[in-house]
Order: structure tokens, then sequence, then C-alpha cells
């Protein structure tokens, strides 16, 4: 199945494929969201997203804009102190973990692998902020990497699962 994630014009005005993923220029919250509605109607079920990038770039207005599209009405914030939230009245249900306090990776890991084990067996889309805590290698994972531009917007970059960049 070909996903034509690079095709979400109502993300951005400034849109362009690259031979590694796509881009998109967010200049609002609502660009930001935008995307998030169209990740989550496009992922396959049960899929992991791993949003990197600098604080403030916009990892949890994207995971808002996932809970959008899955019809989660309670309020959507950064998991920074609780690690992780879960919203299993979803469509998909959603798993939002932020691992910036875990500082070992070991931790990082442990926690990763018991919230996708019970994530997957609810079919489940995690998303995943500061997965460079992680030291587990995710082949099967996407990758939204979040970067400031010079004019107060931001980037944002999809790359494929590493197991299917050949397919």
């Amino acid at each position: 199945m070909e996903l034509n994630l690079c095709r979400v014009a109502e993300a951005s005005g400034s849109l362009s494929t690259q031979p590694t993923g796509c881009i998109w220029c967010l200049n609002t919250l609502e660009s930001t969201h935008a995307l998030g509605v169209q990740l989550a109607k496009q992922l396959p079920q049960g899929a992991i997203l791993l949003l990197q990038g600098p604080l403030g770039a916009g990892k949890t207005s994207l995971v808002q804009g996932l809970a959008i599209a899955a019809g989660i009405q309670e309020p959507i914030t950064s998991p920074t102190f609780a690690i992780a939230q879960h919203y299993p009245d979803g469509n998909p249900p959603l798993v939002h973990l932020d691992l910036y306090r875990l500082e070992q990776p070991s931790a990082a890991d442990e926690l990763f692998l018991q919230e996708e084990e019970e994530a997957q067996a609810i079919g489940a889309l995690i998303a995943v902020e500061w997965p460079e805590r992680l030291s587990l290698t995710l082949p099967d994972a996407w990758r939204l990497n979040l970067s400031y531009r010079s004019d107060g917007s931001r980037n944002a970059q999809l790359f494929k699962p590493k197991a299917s960049a050949s397919a």
C-alpha cells in the first residue's frame, strides 16, 4: 500500500517532495493540526510516529491534530510529567509518550516497550516525543522531524520506516 502523504496541500502552501521524505512549511497552529489530521488518516493502523524537534517546535500540536482526526474530545497536552497519556476511545486509539524527562536510555526503552505492547493490543497509533532518548532501533517507525525556519515558521519532514524504504 503506497501512502500519498506528500500531497497534504491543506497543511501548507509550501510543499515539496524529497527522495528521503516529504517537507511541509507550517506557518500556524492550524496548519500543524491539519498535518496531524492527514497523518492520522493515512498512516497504517498501529503505526509508530516518532516526533523529533527542539522545545516548542510543535510536537504536541501535531499530536492534537492526530487526536482531532481520531475524534478524541479530551484536551491533548504534553505528557511531560505523566510521560504517557492513553486515549482508548479514539478511532484509532492514541498513545502519546513524552520521553523528555527520561535521561537513561534503559528507562526510556522499558517504558516504550511496555506502551508499545499495550498499544498493539488495541490497534493504537503511538506518537512519541523525544524519541532520541531511546536506544532501541525502530525500523518500522515513521519519523517526523520538526525544525525552525528563519522566518519563524517551521518545517516538518516525514521519513518512511526503514523497513519499508525499499518497498
